[in-house]
């Protein structure tokens, strides 16, 4: 029996357990939005008449450590919808307010270890995908995209507003969302809902709905419903964003200097209330943070993630396959723009995203321009996916174009989820496939790939399989695939107990792991296999974070693999044992430490890796300082190295809306040391200036003396961004 056959009955199984194993649906509560009436002022005070009209949830609910259990910080939200706008407030009581965590008001910032407040939105009402918005208790401003229950991607930005005020029995929030951000069904009766609050001293989380441990927020199946929204309008759906811009680079090795302006445009329309078209011409990505580096002592290609905010704009939609992770992405929009560690210009593009009915569509087609290192081509991706019902979704997507502007390549590719909340009862369960294809000038081979992941993500049990075949012949050109020619078999899970009382009462949760990655060639031929142990890993009350690991691993090198300058490691087996300790403290001090230790056998000698980082940051989450290091030291018969990696970010925020920050890097084995320093003014949300100014220096070759350094580039970009919404 083959294994397509294999995974067919693996499906109708699972499947037909589920639906025996499966109660009926809970009853979800309903809150109704008030109507907005008179003149609203967003500062968080809530002393407008319309608030005493507002829809009510009296009281949230613990979620955790202890679901249900009474808490001392009562929290109560309301809601009003408008015809242009939705208002959501929060009154959040506190015992002792002096003790509420801030750590940052950068936009996105790291707020894990902040008390905050979130809202999720399922405009759609199909129990998939929605949108996600979150402050702290400074009012700084977090927002994502999710696309299933357990994907939530914070890279989008969208237009909205929040304000915060300090109460003496705690705080409170008020937050505007434009309607013209979301994408929704007008006149639709209701959309999914729900609210959280953490508070981050006592890693406590309180919900309206979602309140066993075993619920995500972003799990919008298990969402309430809000009402009194079905008068809500986008108005003409019609939004421009003209940029203006000035750069200055210089090449301080040859002391020349170019200064040049520039402009572009971006326009978005809503061809319908829920599917939206964006335009751009003449992108330009100046204020795009740079990327963090890696040291790599792998063989194969590092995954940097896509931080341009063209392309991060509905990016979860073309999310394809599961159980695939950066191991194989299908289109990964780094490759439009970028090639051979270069940039192309992008003369401009076009993006269609959302819904139609139970159609989920993204399709975007770009056209870039000629380069040093690629000629200018047409590149196009289209996902389009079916939710044939409440748990069951099929898509397609396909990808056409070569970067490289010479070649031809184009990719299909199917897949299949079927996931749920009900599973015996109130668990998570989900099992689902893909398949995908490639043609045009591919490498000789197999052409295809195919895999499935059954997964049973939840509190205490959290198990997985998945399988996946990459052909050696797969070429997605516009897609990231390291591992060509491989199959794939990974499994595993953890037990996750939480102790009540005892020796182990300073523990909130333990997490006992182990997962095991088998990796063979097409023949079957083994080529590298791992297994990850966590004998020791907790969570404590107070949010430290203590760990050791066992890691045996087998590695077949075919040919020589140079893991540092003139370091080769020759072909042959390799079976070694890596072990890691790890220590960190508790995310809502204002000082915050961290340190692990890798250390071990490395095929033909040993390996050290130090990873330590420091944060501070002051009470009110103005300033923010955070140094990091790794320093790996390697012992080889084939000769020593050393790597290293040095990073420190430093911010100062005004306000939520005015922040400068700076992140210098410095790495060994380029020998540069870089600084990003930026200045980003929110005039009002969506209206935007950028100040970025970014240079580098050398080390000097074969020098001891650190500070022999020498400046190699400079530049200076003044960029102001413009929405306007007829």
């Amino acid at each position: 029996m083959n294994r397509v056959v294999r995974f067919g009955l693996l499906m109708a199984v699972a499947g037909a357990m589920t639906g025996q194993a499966m109660g009926g649906a809970p009853e979800r509560p309903t809150v109704a939005a008030g109507p907005v009436t008179g003149a609203m002022r967003l500062d968080g005070r809530l002393d407008e008449p319309a608030w005493r009209s507002a829809g009510i949830i009296e009281n949230l609910t613990q979620q955790e450590p202890h679901p249900g259990e009474p808490t001392p910080y009562r929290t109560e939200v309301r809601v009003l919808a408008g015809p242009k706008e939705l208002w959501i407030a929060f009154v959040c009581h506190d015992p002792d307010p002096s003790k509420i965590a801030i750590h940052t008001m950068m936009r996105d910032g790291n707020m894990y270890g902040d008390d905050t407040v979130a809202v999720v939105l399922d405009t759609f009402g199909d129990g998939r995908r929605g949108y996600s918005f979150e402050i702290n208790a400074a009012g700084a401003r977090k927002d994502g995209l999710i696309s299933g229950p357990e994907d939530l991607s914070y890279d989008w930005d969208g237009i909205w507003n929040a304000a915060v005020a300090r109460t003496p029995d705690g705080w409170t929030a008020e937050i505007r969302i434009p309607a013209q951000t979301l994408q929704f069904k007008p006149g639709a009766p209701s959309w999914g809902f729900n609210v959280q609050r953490r508070v981050a001293r006592d890693r406590v989380t309180l919900r309206w709905t979602a309140t066993t441990l075993d619920a995500q927020l972003i799990d919008l199946r298990r969402a309430g419903r809000l009402k009194g929204i079905s008068a809500v309008r986008q108005g003409k759906g019609l939004s421009f964003s003209p940029y203006g811009l000035v750069r200055r680079k210089a090449d301080l090795e040859t002391d020349r200097a170019t200064v040049q302006g520039d402009a572009g445009l971006d326009v978005v329309w809503n061809v319908t209330p829920d599917l939206s078209a964006v335009v751009t011409l003449n992108t330009d990505f100046a204020e795009t943070e740079v990327d963090t580096r890696q040291i790599n002592l792998t063989r194969f290609p590092l995954f940097f993630p896509e931080k341009r905010s063209f392309f991060l704009e509905g990016s979860n939609l073309f999310a394809f396959g599961t159980g695939l992770h950066v191991d194989f992405i299908p289109f990964f929009s780094r490759r439009i723009g970028l090639y051979d560690g270069q940039e192309v210009p992008l003369l401009g593009g076009v993006k269609l995203l959302g819904r139609a009915g139970r159609f989920g569509i993204a399709v975007l087609d770009t056209v870039t321009g000629d380069s040093s290192v690629s000629r200018g081509t047409n590149l196009f991706a289209g996902r389009v996916t079916y939710d044939a019902d409440e748990h069951l979704t099929v898509g397609a997507i396909v990808t056409d174009g070569d970067p490289d502007g010479v070649h031809d390549n184009t990719l299909g590719g199917v897949d299949v989820l079927w996931r749920t909340s009900t599973f015996l009862g109130d668990k998570n369960f989900s099992v689902g496939g893909w398949a995908a294809w490639s043609g045009g000038d591919n490498p000789e081979g197999k052409r295809s790939g195919y895999g499935f992941k059954i997964d049973y993500p939840n509190d205490l049990w959290d198990l997985f399989f998945i399988f996946k075949e990459f052909g050696d012949g797969l070429d997605p050109a516009l897609g990231f695939l390291p591992r060509p020619g491989t199959r794939w078999y990974q499994g595993g899970g953890a037990y996750q107990p939480r102790p009540e009382g005892g020796p182990f009462d300073w523990v909130r949760q333990f997490y006992f792991e182990l997962f095991v990655t088998y990796v063979e060639d097409l023949d079957g031929n083994v080529e590298s296999w791992r297994v990850f142990t966590a004998p020791f890993n907790a969570q404590t009350e107070s949010g430290e974070h203590l760990e050791a690991n066992v890691v045996p691993q087998f590695e077949r090198l075919t040919e020589p693999f140079e893991i540092a300058d003139g370091v080769i490691i020759p072909p042959g087996d390799y079976n070694f044992v890596r072990y890691r300790v790890e220590a960190q403290s508790s995310r809502h001090r204002p000082w915050r430490v961290g340190g692990t230790v890798w250390f071990g056998d490395f095929y033909t000698g040993s390996l050290t890796q130090w990873e330590t980082f420091v944060t501070y940051t002051t009470r009110e989450g103005h300033l923010q300082l955070e140094l990091s290091a790794e320093n790996d030291f390697g012992g080889l018969p084939e000769g020593d190295f050393i790597q290293r990696l040095w990073q420190f970010k430093v911010a100062w925020a005004f306000n939520p809306d005015l922040i400068l920050s700076s992140y210098a890097q410095y790495d060994s084995e380029s020998r540069n040391l870089g600084t990003n320093t930026r200045l980003r003014w929110t005039i009002t949300p969506g209206n935007d200036l950028f100040v970025v100014w970014n240079h580098g220096w050398k080390r000097l070759l074969g020098s001891r003396d650190f500070l022999a350094l020498h400046p190699v580039d400079d530049s200076i970009v003044v960029k102001l961004r413009w929405t306007f919404r007829p």
